[in-house]
């Protein structure tokens, strides 16, 4: 299962949480977010969170729907793990191309336990009970 983030602050408010409760989590784009935010937006944003919260154990998943030039895009962008909803063959080719690059592909989006774009202007503070509380009630988190 994985937490949606929409921006940093979700991925920070996701991470303390996480690092707090000792569980590794994964952090996911929105449906479609390689499309319309690119790659390099997540990668950044990955990165930016992983500087603020250090001590966080997760992983992370850019969702590029059947776009295949958006997950070419995150292959070339270092995004760790991509989630690609295309053609079989199309999906075949970019996974070996993933493969050589250190990445992921999957063909099945996860399961979200918490999607954070309805608290998309709340606070840090709510934002990070809101995950500690997904967390503690999610027994097989990652």
């Amino acid at each position: 299962m994985a937490i949606i983030i929409h921006s940093l602050a979700h991925a920070v408010a996701a991470l303390s949480a996480a690092a707090e409760a000792g569980r590794p989590i994964v952090l996911a784009s929105p449906p479609e977010a390689g499309i319309y935010t690119g790659p390099g937006w997540f990668r950044d944003v990955i990165g930016a969170a992983r500087e603020a919260v250090p001590e966080a154990k997760f992983s992370s998943i850019l969702d590029c729907g059947d776009d295949a030039g958006a997950a070419m895009a995150a292959i070339r962008a270092g995004i760790e793990a991509i989630v690609f909803t295309g053609r079989i063959d199309v999906a075949a080719r970019l996974s070996a191309i993933a493969a050589q690059s250190g990445a992921s592909l999957i063909t099945k989006r996860p399961a979200a336990a918490l999607d954070l774009g309805a608290l998309f202007f709340a606070d840090n503070e709510t934002l990070r009970r809101r995950c500690a509380e997904i967390l503690a009630s999610t027994a097989a988190f990652c």
